[in-house]
């Protein structure tokens, strides 16, 4: 495997990797910009710009952009984060320049056309509503509201229903002029690709881009904070979140490592205790997540209104007991896991492309395989415990509870039993 990059003058970057035996690539362009980069009157504007990417552009319709790339047997997509949005694609090998034309297009050349913008915003609305009404995914919202209050990190990806009711067409472009420069994109692609070939495509298509200064990210203060909405659910939905490193850190191994020792799998501390030895729940877990300059721990369960108080209680407990027997067996585990998981998503060129992009984002560069491994293997039983000790007593944390939560304990009980 072989990584290559390079950078047009106007700052467009390039970053491909070829796959040998490969008959496919997934190419792709990584723009800088999301929900993050919202001002409040802007909220959820990054993630309405994703969708009307496919309703149109100066060349082609909307069925003409599906049937460009599903006419060879491809597949189109984008998502928005909160740091990024991704517009990509995956072909056989013949068709990569066809779908970066595309994806060209898209970037490039959008219409907008106001009935389009109709159109989307009622499946937008509908979007919105659906995650209202799922449980598990607005809990996360509000837990990223409390964690980063009155923030732009803080704020849904989707936006407000009142504000995407309230887009324009300019609101649109304006965004686009303030974040879609050359210096914002990144040309990824894995899997059968030819690096110089798509050098010069980017030149052809992208070369004559203007560049602009980048807009500067507000910086992100964890802040800590309860939410607690009550309905009549079949289930108290519990999430906790700690701040944690950065991406930037190399601290994010170690948050990593113990998050996966907590409740990264079955064999965690959190699953075994809480649902295998007490059947407190079916699901519960814990992840690692990061940002550029910040980062939270959260764990997740979902139980009975009976019983989400003595979930919370273990829990915390768990926590504090992880900073003093963490075992190194458990530390070795959860980094085989890792290793083992980053392995394995590198076989898919799609998973291997978004990590291109997402080293460059970070790094501006794409540390060796060997490079990551070693930090990974760097992470001492020491360390794992070091970082417990911290969630578990000192990290700032938030809170939030959706469905039969009466009995649940306050934010303020569990802060009072961590330092207890």
């Amino acid at each position: 495997m072989s990584v290559q990059q390079h950078q047009l003058a106007n700052g467009f970057r390039i970053v491909t990797e070829a796959m040998p035996g490969l008959q496919s690539a997934s190419i792709g362009i990584w723009v800088t910009a999301g929900g993050r980069n919202e001002r409040l009157e802007q909220n959820g504007i990054a993630h309405f710009l994703e969708h009307m990417a496919f309703k149109g552009t100066k060349r082609r319709s909307a069925l003409q952009i599906a049937e460009a790339v599903e006419d060879v047997g491809g597949y189109i997509n984008a998502y928005t984060s909160r740091e990024v949005t991704a517009y990509y694609a995956r072909v056989l090998k013949d068709d990569v320049p066809l779908a970066l034309d595309v994806l060209a297009d898209i970037l490039r050349n959008p219409v907008f056309d106001p009935r389009e913008i109709e159109v989307e915003r009622g499946v937008i609305l509908q979007e919105i509503g659906q995650a209202l009404d799922t449980p598990d995914d607005v809990i996360f919202d509000w837990l990223q509201e409390e964690s980063y209050h009155d923030q732009p990190l803080g704020r849904t990806i989707l936006g407000p229903a009142e504000r995407v009711s309230a887009f324009t067409r300019e609101d649109l472009t304006q965004f686009v002029s303030e974040h879609y420069g050359p210096g914002q994109m990144i040309l990824s692609a894995a899997g059968a690709v030819d690096h110089d070939a798509l050098v010069i495509l980017a030149e052809d298509l992208f070369g004559d881009m203007r560049a602009r200064p980048a807009l500067v990210m507000e910086p992100a203060q964890f802040t800590g904070g309860e939410a607690r909405h009550t309905k009549d659910l079949e289930q108290a939905h519990f999430a906790l979140s700690f701040e944690s490193p950065g991406y930037r850190d190399d601290a994010i191994y170690t948050a990593q490592i113990y998050s996966a020792v907590m409740g990264g799998g079955m064999s965690s501390r959190l699953f075994q205790e809480v649902r295998e030895k007490r059947g407190l729940c079916y699901t519960i877990f814990a992840q690692a997540g990061a940002h550029a300059d910040t980062g939270s721990t959260t764990i997740y369960a979902g139980t009975s209104a009976d019983q989400v108080e003595e979930l919370a209680h273990i829990t915390v407990d768990e926590m504090k007991r992880a900073a003093t027997d963490m075992s190194d067996a458990e530390v070795e585990r959860a980094r085989a896991q890792m290793k083992a998981g980053m392995l394995m998503g590198l076989e898919s060129p799609t998973n291997r492309a978004e990590r291109l992009a997402r080293l460059v984002q970070i790094w501006d560069r794409v540390p060796a395989l060997e490079e990551t491994v070693k930090l990974i293997d760097a992470v001492s039983t020491a360390d794992v415990r070091a970082m417990a000790e911290q969630l578990a007593v000192r990290a700032p944390a938030a809170m939030a509870l959706y469905g039969p939560v009466e009995g649940a304990p306050s934010l303020a009980a569990l802060q009072e039993r961590r330092v207890a």
